[in-house]
């Protein structure tokens, strides 16, 4: 991952309801959720959560797949590892007893 790529990764998660979302669906795990219980868990609308997912499959945060009549949002962990990673690759100067503190 480079600058280019995280930041608008972080700029998707600079929302507090797209971050909100974002953690339910890494509690959620691999099996994601409901569009709809995602919007009665935030207490918002549905058009708006669909927005704001919408924000996060377009920084490759989440993904989705229809299963029925329902849409259900999986959290894409190989992209948040990638920025997680990213973020802290340079932790603590490198130094690997500093570094310990970021697992």
């Amino acid at each position: 991952m480079n600058d280019a790529q995280a930041a608008p990764r972080f700029a998707a998660l600079s929302d507090p309801s797209r971050l909100a979302i974002l953690r339910a669906l890494v509690r959620a795990g691999p099996d994601g959720l409901a569009a709809g219980s995602i919007a009665r868990d935030l207490g918002a609308t549905p058009s708006r959560t669909s927005f704001h997912l919408a924000k996060l499959a377009e920084a490759d945060l989440v993904t989705s797949h229809r299963d029925a009549r329902t849409i259900i949002y999986t959290i894409r962990f190989d992209t948040l590892g990638a920025l997680v990673s990213w973020l802290i690759e340079d932790c603590c100067a490198g130094s690997p007893s500093l570094k310990a503190c970021c697992p």
